[in-house]
């Protein structure tokens, strides 16, 4: 099981933010096997394939088979959560809490980043914010040429409006994906220079393929920055995922602006369909085994 970074999880709860610190989560189950890591590897694929119901059936089986194994402890809770099954979701926390305290406050937060992730409203309007703050601009597919789709653009629209309303706060454009050897976050940060923005504002994370890398790359810049907080930016369709994966890398969101398309579709609580995408990238974006 590969090694995973020191995690960093600040929560809002009753006006107040809690600060949580990890660092270097050990969680590796103490009777490793082939059969409990095929179990577990079982367990990822269907989660993968959007089949909750036999990832958890898998975790069980292999649970029963090694009850120290805090990754697949993790897991189950995350996914009882999903499911709403709150005995599930306790016992897994119960015995996580006793083998791995650091993987059961990091698991906390996850539960934590997925409810303010479900919670946020997208918002077209921008946030207020001061330097401590910083705005990420999520990337998004380019033009074969290498210049910005009609969605980016509409996203870069968006941040404009933030960058303005927020003078102070850096601004990370996050993307790989090149077009024409040119990267999302190339095209994001010339489109922005070319209207007003000072390019000594705009940091560039030139490596993420995947709104968890974006996330995980972003916070490392952010925090390298001193800022401590941030304002997400990106389509209404995308933001939940957008703040649940950022709360998980370590960056607390306060901020969620959208573009105005598809806005008043997007308005209402997602079901339980569009969460699962949520829940799914809050695990990869904690880092836990994809297999072993």
């Amino acid at each position: 099981m590969h090694s995973r970074r020191g995690l960093q999880y600040l929560v809002a709860a009753a006006a107040a933010a809690t600060s949580i610190a990890l660092a270097g989560l050990a969680g590796a189950p103490a009777q490793a096997s082939p059969e409990t890591d095929a179990l577990y590897n079982s367990a990822q694929r269907h989660f993968t394939d959007g089949d909750s119901v036999a990832g958890r059936a898998a975790l069980h089986d292999l649970i029963g088979r090694d009850p120290t194994d805090a990754e697949a402890l993790s897991l189950q809770a995350i996914w009882s959560h999903y499911a709403g099954d709150i005995p599930a979701l306790n016992d897994a926390m119960g015995r996580l809490r006793t083998i791995d305290s650091a993987m059961a406050a990091g698991t906390d937060g996850v539960l934590h980043a997925v409810g303010a992730g479900i919670a946020t409203l997208p918002n077209p309007l921008p946030a207020l914010v001061g330097p401590q703050t910083g705005i990420v601009v999520f990337g998004f597919g380019l033009l074969p040429d290498g210049t910005p789709r009609p969605e980016l653009v509409e996203r870069l629209q968006a941040a404009w409006l933030q960058a303005i309303a927020s003078p102070f706060s850096p601004i990370v454009v996050s993307g790989n994906n090149p077009s024409n050897g040119i990267t999302e976050a190339q095209a994001m940060a010339g489109w922005l220079i070319h209207r007003g923005i000072p390019a000594e504002r705009i940091h560039l994370e030139n490596r993420a393929g995947s709104t968890v890398q974006n996330a995980l790359f972003s916070a490392d810049i952010l925090h390298s920055l001193g800022a401590r907080t941030a304002v997400a930016v990106t389509s209404p369709n995308h933001i939940r995922r957008a703040v649940a994966d950022l709360y998980v890398a370590g960056i607390p969101v306060v901020g969620a602006t959208t573009s105005l398309n598809q806005l008043v579709s997007q308005l209402p609580p997602p079901g339980k369909q569009a969460q699962y995408s949520i829940y799914l990238d809050a695990t990869r974006t904690f880092q836990l085994s994809t297999s072993r």
